[in-house]
């Protein structure tokens, strides 16, 4: 199927898709405003109790390990910081909207979901190594948590295709899992899941790092250093077998992204240290966000 039909095909099949919570949208355009308060994000998430909810859930999971239990989302703000809340509410808003897990057992979304966290935890962490605070720094976790959800929409819309991907790399280990979709389907995940986020207005500075997180962004506009940080965060991930996206062989990592972000093929182990050690806390956040 040529490339336009295919994105015609998949922006028809997200017009069907459940509507996002009405907070989202709110959300997005506080998130793209230097100038919100921390009240305008409690007021906001406090019109969707269910979505406000799963926020506490997950700031009191064993992920942030506070040792007092946090009952509002005023404390929860004071503690996490509003950026994090509103990255959570963004997050959890769009795991709650897509398609539950189908028939097929192949390819699990709980594993998929706990990679993606996995990336998510990594990518703020390294975000505040290499970066350290900045205004748009918790939008790595958004990136890292959602960079796969072009997998889930392959899974749901194109499902005898997806069956095909999941065969062929089962057959060639050495095949990343986006090329197998680009065989099969002719689109892979970040497409894909670019499409969705940009249907569903989402800032750039999501939506490109995503896009373009298996392809070539040299010459692309694009935050050059988000996107390192997502690909390495992806392959340490792959490597320390937090979840699973799907992918029968690690990644590698590529010396221009390590020398972009300027670090050491050294820190690279101690990244994969801090995920190991965070392994406990990313299961308990999915049974929370869940």
């Amino acid at each position: 199927m040529e490339k336009e039909a295919l994105r015609k095909k998949i922006f028809a099949k997200i017009n069907n898709l459940p509507t996002l919570p009405v907070v989202i949208p709110k959300l997005l355009s506080l998130l793209e405003d230097k100038e919100t308060r921390a009240e305008q994000v409690v007021d906001t998430v406090s019109h969707d109790p269910a979505l406000a909810s799963k926020i506490l859930q997950v700031a009191n999971s064993a992920y942030y390990g506070f040792p007092q239990r946090i009952s509002s989302l005023e404390r929860a703000i004071a503690l996490l910081g509003f950026n994090m809340v509103k990255s959570l509410a963004l997050s959890i808003g769009v795991v709650r909207t897509l398609p539950a897990q189908r028939s097929n057992q192949l390819f699990s979304h709980e594993d998929l979901w706990i990679h993606c966290l996995a990336v998510a935890t990594l990518m703020r962490h390294m975000g505040h190594r290499v970066k350290g605070e900045r205004e748009d720094g918790d939008a790595l976790f958004i990136i890292g948590l959602l960079h796969d959800v072009g997998k889930i929409l392959l899974d749901q819309f194109f499902p005898d295709e997806f069956l095909k991907v999941i065969a062929r790399v089962e057959t060639d280990h050495s095949l990343p899992f986006y090329q197998a979709e680009l065989l099969a389907i002719g689109i892979d995940h970040g497409e894909a899941g670019a499409l969705l986020l940009g249907r569903w207005k989402f800032p750039e500075i999501i939506v490109r790092p995503i896009h373009l997180h298996h392809q070539d962004a040299s010459s692309q506009e694009v935050n050059k250093q988000d996107l390192s940080i997502l690909k390495i965060s992806d392959a340490l991930a792959q490597e320390v077998g937090v979840g699973n996206g799907g992918n029968l062989a690690v990644q590698p990592i590529e010396e221009t992204d390590v020398s972009l972000l300027g670090i050491e093929v050294s820190d690279l182990r101690e990244f994969a240290h801090f995920l190991e050690g965070a392994k406990e806390g990313i299961f308990d956040f999915y049974k929370a966000m869940r």
